[in-house]
């Protein structure tokens, strides 16, 4: 996942990457990083994007684009919900 973040992830995805059923993997992927694979996915995500805000070379939608969202409004959503504030305030460092 993290070779290649923008892709739409499924649990089912990863699990096949590594001969595991969805369960298992979800079961030992927890266990390992104390997260399931997708919050962990959301969280880096996160953490990415929130690198290349402060970077300030991108824009918005390219950042949001390039974590994997479409939409600027989901982005953005899913930034202030993981992070507490918007990717806006964080790129200004407020």
């Amino acid at each position: 996942m993290h070779g290649d973040l923008a892709r739409r992830w499924k649990v089912e995805d990863l699990a096949l990457a590594v001969g595991m059923s969805r369960t298992t993997f979800t079961q030992r992927f927890k266990t390992l990083v104390g997260l399931p694979p997708l919050d962990y996915l959301m969280r880096w995500r996160m953490t990415v994007a929130g690198t290349e805000l402060r970077k300030g070379d991108k824009s918005l939608s390219a950042v949001a684009e390039s974590v994997g969202y479409a939409s600027d409004t989901a982005f953005n959503s899913a930034f202030k919900r993981t992070i507490g504030q918007s990717p806006g305030r964080w790129r200004s460092g407020n």
